[in-house]
């Protein structure tokens, strides 16, 4: 290896490393930033712990036993 490339291989390893360092003391400063604001409310028709909630099952089986009695 020649003087160049050892320079370059240098200046990319720090380049990376730099990086990575700034993508995780911005994580950091994003999860302080969340954890200092109030958690938003519930909307009001969400449901509440222990309630049932109706939906339609759509699976695969009942959609072709549908189509079949057609």
């Amino acid at each position: 290896m020649n003087n160049f490339e050892l320079l370059l291989y240098f200046v990319c390893f720090a380049s990376i490393g730099g990086a990575a360092f700034a993508m995780m003391w911005s994580n950091i400063q994003s999860i302080n930033i969340e954890m200092r604001t109030p958690p938003k409310p519930r909307h009001p028709e969400a449901p509440k712990v222990g309630e049932e909630v109706m939906y339609v099952d759509i699976s695969r089986e009942k959609l072709e036993r549908i189509y079949d009695k057609e």
